[in-house]
């Protein structure tokens, strides 16, 4: 296949199994102006499969520099109503969102850490339905990523200018099954590969685990009706998306304060517009209570001070070290690609999803069955070739689930 070709089956695969449109149903997509191209083919397949009205949102790298390098301290304490507005019409609406992602990793770097905070409490607190829905599955949504010229020299700085793009463009069709044509039937295929390992291990009931590599060592336990969950989920009318396209992921969320131990990245974390790297984060009853960074440590530390519930896990995630991402070899500085190379944890909210019964419960709901609440979600890595993880049953017996960073069954 040739260039155009892929780019249309990605487009085609983004709209039939990423957000799986139907008939008469919204789309909003946010994305930057990197994407014009691309952007337009999926507004052309989302009509072709029925939807009734798409919007898009542009937003520009230089124009958002500009907000953070020039605009009043104040302007960071706020966030436009009609936003907030648009989100809820198309909750209301059961629409469906898309974030095509194409940002430069490096793009606020330099930018001060109090002005980045504030900004995300403001947006946190604003969007607070908008998460509610989004971590609920209340909506359709689904987030995919195309190369943007910053994005690809950060990732391939010792090709030649010329052939970056082109490079970045090749692992992404790559890890996302685009090339031959049959995108969609490969999919359909790996999410019931990914579907049949959280069966296995929702029927483990798995009472704790205990992962164990260099820089690692924590212990994590798990809630009562906890469900493991593939990269497959179901809106609020049943019907199927895919979040995070890629995705190589099982995961579920942990018990709040059942997490132990110190663990250690694996891979850079990206966190708007900045690299974080060389950290570890200790944890005692579940909190953070020591945070050290080699890149990023102040940003490190104000992002799990953001407010109460930043600072314990909302999620762990499954994924063995020779996934498609990581036996590419390609470091992508981008969490949607990195999370689906290694084992990974999320600071801040916890899905619902992975509770029995607790879609669509409220904070202190959630907080009561162990499960923690925030206005953030970012994930980072921990997993390699070197990870061991055990699992721990009801009985108190233990027994290998990863064993040198693969499914051990």
């Amino acid at each position: 296949m040739n260039f155009s070709e892929k780019l249309e089956e990605y487009a085609e695969l983004v709209v039939k199994v990423g957000l799986n449109i139907q008939k008469n149903q919204p789309l909003l997509i946010n994305t930057t102006t990197n994407t014009i191209e691309f952007t337009r083919l999926i507004v052309k397949k989302a009509y072709e499969a029925g939807a009734k009205r798409v919007d898009v949102n542009y937003s520009d790298e230089v124009n958002a520099r500009a907000f953070y390098d020039l605009a009043p301290d104040e302007a960071f304490h706020e966030f436009p109503k009609w936003a907030t507005l648009q989100r809820d019409e198309l909750i209301e609406n059961k629409g469906a969102l898309l974030w095509i992602d194409a940002d430069n990793p490096d793009m606020l770097e330099g930018v001060s850490i109090d002005r980045i905070s504030n900004f995300q409490k403001a947006s946190g607190k604003a969007l607070a339905n908008y998460r509610k829905a989004v971590m609920n599955d209340v909506i359709t949504w689904s987030i995919v990523a195309m190369p943007s010229e910053k994005w690809a020299a950060k990732v391939f700085p010792h090709l030649d200018p010329a052939f970056q793009m082109q490079a970045l463009w090749d692992v992404i069709f790559q890890v996302v099954r685009v090339g031959e044509g049959t995108a969609v039937e490969k999919w359909k295929q790996h999410i019931e590969n990914l579907e049949s390992r959280a069966a296995l291990l929702n029927e483990k009931k798995y009472k704790k685990l205990h992962y164990k590599a260099p820089g690692t060592d924590i212990q994590v336990e798990l809630p009562t009706g906890h469900i493991w969950q593939s990269g497959s989920s179901k809106n609020a009318q049943a019907v199927s998306f895919i979040a995070n396209m890629p995705t190589e992921e099982v995961f579920t969320a942990p018990l709040k304060t059942g997490v132990n131990g110190y663990v250690t990245n694996t891979k850079p974390f990206v966190f708007k517009g900045n690299v974080i790297d060389g950290f570890t984060l200790i944890f005692e009853n579940g909190a953070i209570t020591k945070v050290q960074a080699s890149t990023g440590e102040e940003l490190l530390k104000d992002l799990v001070q953001t407010d109460e519930g930043a600072k314990y896990l909302g999620e762990i995630a499954l994924v063995p070290h020779e996934s498609p991402i990581s036996a590419s070899n390609v470091l992508f500085f981008n969490t949607l690609f990195d999370e689906n190379a290694s084992n990974h944890f999320a600071i801040g909210e916890a899905y619902p999803t992975c509770i029995e019964g607790a879609r669509g419960l409220s904070h202190s709901e959630l907080e009561s069955l162990g499960i923690n609440t925030s206005i953030v979600h970012e994930d980072f890595m921990i997993g390699s070739g070197d990870m061991d993880i055990m699992g721990e049953l009801e009985d108190s017996t233990n027994e290998p689930i990863f064993i040198k960073g693969t499914w051990a069954f």
